[in-house]
């Protein structure tokens, strides 16, 4: 490999690790070798360290992490330090992303110089970690205090554009990238070095902006350890550098071998696995290019959004004028709003929208790749619109609905094509919610599931496949996780205690406020259609049904297992709930006793973990893994605990099997014991 090539008096080094310069040991060796060839060469005056147009380095090379590579000589640190100490000037030139440890060897650098069309970043704090080689210093005497915290605690990339004026650039240019990098280099070469670490912090500024940053963390971001220790790694600036340097460490060996940077590791990993389809299911997906959406109510508008924004074109059908219209008006508002808020330049949600047609003609159909059904969820209603779907849609269009809990192949069985029928079933909001559930019916084609897995990809979403099964995996779990939180209530809890416990773990939110937020007449509609089919001897909960008869329909009503004053939510249940849990209490002849908020945590867990076991034996999912990333992804199960399988591998297996039975007693006749074999082995 050439080290470097020179440009005048300027040797310019090229990072070529493809696709995106991960900080590989070859890589790592590579830019040691080409500082040393260029510090010894007379005519070289000036560094430039350029990347690819994707990434000048995307940090850390994940596929070296457990292996000896990751350790061998010459180790980041080594790297930078190296790259400090360098006696001729050294430019970072930056034209794609510089993220984690790709920034902090831009940082180690002399100057820096970006086409405003990069983005910088530290998201450490996305795996449960903080920069670990020097970014918490280097930034932070860079641009100040204040925006380090801000890169630091967001884990979001920024623009050098925006960044223009921070500090943190010798120059941000529209093009020429390489020239205006050697031109810094030149110049730094005239003067003394700049460096990172002689930057003074003030400690009283250093203090001041660390303490208004914790503030403003929110409850989620307590319990995770990450911020609180990247709160103290930038506090240390105002140490000298070195000892700085030395805490940034420490805190970051602490954090790799935490329980949250485990599962939030975990997490990245399985999430990529979960798009892939096994191979007994692989196929080559269909082309995709025109989508057509049944249904512009609030779901199908959503998912009409996320196809226009992924450059689809989009057909939009309603059987009604007025609801077509609000659909448009309601898509129209939401690019006028992403533009006023400067999310969206005017010319690209003026294209998005120019790809939007609205009909109230089924012919239209018969130009789409792909049909999304997106009506109300009621068995015959989607069996009826599928009638007309078939009657309309070109031979090998792919049909989908969007069901949340119906049985896919009693919609397929609607049409004279059941292999090419599949469920896509969206998480509302749809244009906001990365999750898919992409389902498959008992004779849905490969190809078809390869097409529904590849459209969630071209969404930019995170599509996983599940077995045709009520609820499939998300609501099948929730529906098992809900269960247990009633019984919860009549063994002794109130809402409040079940809501906070969760919550108090990091649960977005707790099962009795997203009821509310949903509406108890979704549920209560639900129930009583399964009416006949329950079978009596089975726990059942009726708190919920006598809230519905009352009119508490939940938040929209203004009351449901909470009040509301003013569209917010009352702390406490009020007397009439309490009342009606307790008669329900006496009714099954339960002496209530308080729950503990672990009790709460553990049993609610413990219900989740039971049906995992079983969706795996029924073949629902796949992968164990895929569980916990539509738990997480679709329901607020806290990402930094990875997902009730994650969750049971870290527990006592002879427990786990103990609690259980426990559990059994609690639930009674029904209750279906999973294989624990299926989820810890």
């Amino acid at each position: 490999m050439t080290l470097f090539q020179r440009l005048d008096a300027i040797a310019v080094v090229t990072l070529d690790h493809p696709p995106v310069n991960s900080l590989s040991h070859a890589l790592r060796r590579h830019i040691v070798d080409a500082l040393t060839a260029a510090e010894a060469d007379p005519a070289v005056q000036g560094i430039v360290l350029v990347g690819n147009d994707k990434a000048f380095s995307a940090g850390a090379d994940v596929t070296e992490m457990g292996t000896p590579r990751q350790l061998a000589e010459p180790m980041l640190t080594q790297v930078l330090a190296r790259l400090e100490s360098c006696r001729k000037p050294v430019v970072a030139a930056i034209g794609g992303v510089a993220l984690g440890g790709g920034l902090e060897v831009a940082l180690s650098c002399h100057g820096r110089v970006a086409l405003e069309r990069a983005r910088v970043g530290l998201p450490e704090i996305t795996l449960g970690l903080i920069p670990g080689a020097g970014g918490t210093q280097r930034l932070p005497r860079l641009v100040g205090v204040a925006t380090a915290l801000d890169m630091i605690l967001s884990g979001q990339p920024r623009s050098a554009r925006a960044l223009a004026d921070s500090g943190l650039f010798d120059a941000v240019v529209a093009d020429d990238l390489v020239a205006a990098a050697c031109a810094c280099a030149s110049r730094l070469a005239a003067a003394p070095l700049p460096r990172a670490r002689d930057r003074q912090a003030d400690a009283a500024a250093v203090r001041t902006a660390v303490e208004q940053a914790r503030a403003r963390l929110n409850a989620r971001q307590r319990l995770q350890p990450a911020y609180g220790a990247a709160l103290e790694a930038v506090a240390a600036t105002a140490l000298p550098f070195d000892d700085g340097l030395a805490r940034e460490r420490a805190l970051f060996l602490e954090l790799v071998p935490s329980r949250q940077a485990r599962a939030l590791r975990y997490q990245f990993k399985v999430e990529r696995e979960a798009v892939k389809l096994p191979a007994d299911f692989d196929g080559a997906p269909r082309p995709l290019q025109r989508v057509a959406v049944i249904g512009a109510g609030t779901m199908g508008s959503g998912i009409a959004i996320s196809a226009l924004d992924a450059g689809l074109e989009v057909i939009l059908l309603e059987q009604d004028g007025a609801a077509l219209a609000r659909g448009r008006e309601r898509i129209g508002e939401h690019y006028r709003s992403r533009v006023a808020a400067g999310k969206m330049a005017a010319a690209v949600a003026g294209a998005a929208e120019a790809r939007l047609r609205t009909t109230l003609d089924w012919a239209a159909l018969a130009e789409a790749d792909l049909v999304i059904e997106a009506v109300f969820e009621d068995l015959a209603v989607k069996q009826e619109v599928f009638r007309k779907i078939d009657a309309h849609a070109r031979a090998g269009a792919v049909l989908a609905t969007n069901t949340s809990y119906l049985d896919i192949d009693a919609i397929a069985g609607a049409t004279a094509r059941p292999q090419e029928v599949l469920g896509l079933h969206f998480f509302s909001p749809a244009n906001v919610m990365k999750l898919v559930e992409v389902v498959r019916g008992a004779r849905t084609r490969a190809e078809v599931l390869a097409t529904g897995m590849e459209l969630g990809r071209r969404l930019k979403k995170l599509p996983v496949l599940c077995g045709n099964a009520f609820g499939f995996i998300g609501n099948r779990i929730y529906n098992a996780y809900r269960r247990q939180c009633e019984f919860m209530l009549e063994d002794g809890a109130w809402p409040e205690d079940v809501d906070q416990a969760l919550t108090g773990m990091g649960f977005a939110m707790g099962p009795f406020a997203v009821a509310d937020l949903s509406g108890l007449d979704i549920a209560w509609r639900m129930r009583k259609a399964q009416a006949a089919s329950r079978d009596p001897r089975e726990r059942y909960v009726p708190i919920l049904d006598r809230l519905c008869e009352l009119g508490r329909l939940g938040r929209k009503s203004g009351a449901g297992y909470y009040a509301y004053a003013d569209g917010k939510q009352v702390a406490t249940t009020d007397d009439t709930v309490r009342a009606l849990i307790m008669q329900a209490s006496a009714a099954r002849g339960i002496e209530r006793r308080p729950l503990s908020a672990e009790q709460i945590r553990r049993r609610a867990l413990l219900a989740m973990v039971n049906e995992a076991a079983l969706l795996l034996a029924e073949g629902v999912a796949v992968r164990a893994s895929d569980i916990d990333v539509v738990l997480v992804q679709g329901y607020g199960f806290p990402r930094w605990e990875g997902g009730p399988v994650f969750w049971a591998r870290e527990q006592e297996r002879a427990t786990l099997e103990q609690e259980l039975e426990g559990l059994a007693a609690i639930v009674g006749h029904g209750f279906v014991r999973g294989d624990l074999a299926l989820l810890l082995d």
